[in-house]
C-alpha cells in the first residue's frame, strides 16, 4: 500500500509518503516538512490563531498538490497538541477533512506516543528484555516520553512540555536572557517530574531522540549543510556535544542563529527552548548520550493506519 501521512504539529506540517508492504516500510519515496507554528499562542488564548491557520492552509494546499500528482492508496492527517488543546480544533479537523480530501485524526497524547514509539523501534535491535528503552519526541506544544522492551509499551506520557509553549511562557527577549532560560528549564524540569514516577526513571538501555530537536543538534554537531537524514539518522549526541552547542547558539541572536550549518533557519526560533527540554530528560533519566532517529510518528502512523 501507498501511504501519505500529514503530521500537523504545533510547530510543524510534514508530508510523508511511505510504501507499506507486510507491515514493513519498503520505501519513503517523498519527505516534505514545513515550519508552520500552529501552535503560536495557543496557550495564552486557548485558540489557533487567525495568522497560524492562514500560515497552515497554505502549507496544506501545497500537500495536496503534491498528493495529487501521484495519488496514494489513501491519506491520513494526524493533529497533535495544538489542535487538541485549541476550543477551535475541532472545527480546524473538520475544515482540513473537507478542504484536502484527508482521512483525519485527532490523537490523544496516549496515541501520539504509541504511534511515535512503534515509528521509533520498528527497525530497531531491541535493547536486552532486562534493558528497557526510552524513545522521546519533543514537539511544539508537548513531549511524548514512551518506554517499552521489544514492541511492549511498559510507561508513556504525553506531557505539556513543548517547544512552542514554552518559548510562549517564558522568552521574550533576544538573544534570551540567562535568566529566561534558567525559568523555562525549571518549569520543564517539573512538568517531567511530575509525569515520570520515579520507578521508570531508571537508565534505559537505549534512548532514541525523534523530530526536530534531537535531528537539528546531530546536524549541527554534524555542520551538514545540506541536511543529510542519513548521517543524521542513527547520531550518537552526548551531553558534552549538546551543552557545546547550546551555549553557542544561546549567545546568538536570531539572525546570526538563523545561518547556522546544520539548523534550518525556520526552526532558529525553536531550538534553544528544544534542547534545553533535551537536556531536561537526559538529566533526568541520566543518560550521557542519546542516539538520534529520523524514524517517528510519520513512521508509526504510516504502519498503524496502513493495516
Amino acid at each position: 500500500m501507498r501511504i501519505a501521512v500529514v503530521d500537523v504539529g504545533t510547530n510543524t506540517t510534514r508530508l510523508y509518503v511511505a510504501e507499506v508492504s507486510d507491515g514493513h516500510v519498503v520505501s519513503e519515496p517523498l519527505r516534505v516538512s514545513r515550519v508552520t507554528r500552529l501552535g503560536a499562542g495557543v496557550d495564552a488564548s486557548g485558540e489557533l490563531a487567525a495568522d497560524a491557520l492562514a500560515r497552515e492552509h497554505a502549507v496544506l494546499a501545497e500537500y495536496r498538490r503534491l498528493l495529487d500528482e501521484s495519488p496514494p492508496d489513501r491519506a491520513v492527517a494526524v493533529l497533535t497538541s495544538a489542535v487538541r488543546d485549541a476550543a477551535n480544533g475541532g472545527e480546524f479537523a473538520s475544515d482540513v477533512a473537507s478542504r484536502y480530501g484527508l482521512d483525519v485524526h485527532i490523537l490523544s497524547g496516549d496515541e501520539e506516543a504509541r504511534l511515535t514509539y512503534l515509528g521509533a523501534t520498528d527497525t530497531h535491535e531491541h535493547a536486552p528484555a532486562a534493558s528497557p528503552t526510552l524513545v522521546f519526541d519533543i514537539g511544539g506544544g508537548s513531549t511524548e516520553l514512551v518506554i517499552g522492551h521489544g514492541h511492549t509499551i511498559d510507561f508513556h506520557v504525553s506531557t505539556q512540555a513543548g517547544v512552542v509553549r514554552q518559548a510562549d511562557r517564558h522568552i521574550t527577549t533576544d538573544p534570551p536572557t540567562a535568566a529566561e532560560l534558567s525559568a523555562l528549564a525549571r518549569d520543564v524540569r517539573a512538568i517531567l517530574t511530575a509525569a515520570v514516577p520515579a520507578e521508570y526513571r531508571t537508565h534505559p538501555g537505549r534512548a532514541i531522540g525523534v523530530a526536530g530537536t534531537p535531528t537539528s543538534v546531530a546536524a549541527i554537531a554534524q555542520s551538514l549543510d545540506p541536511y543529510d537524514p542519513q548521517r543524521v539518522h542513527g547520531y550518537r549526541l552526548t551531553a558534552a556535544e549538546r551543552n557545546r552547542i547550546f551555549e553557542s547558539l544561546a549567545a546568538m541572536p536570531l539572525a546570526r542563529r538563523k545561518h547556522v550549518p546544520g539548523l534550518h533557519p525556520d526552526r532558529a526560533i525553536a531550538i534553544l527552548p528544544g534542547i534545553v527540554i533535551l537536556t531536561e530528560i537526559m538529566r533526568l533519566f541520566e543518560l550521557d548520550a542519546i542516539e538520534v532517529s529520523e524514524n517517528d510518528i510519520l513512521r508509526g502512523a504510516a504502519l498503524y493506519y496502513s493495516r
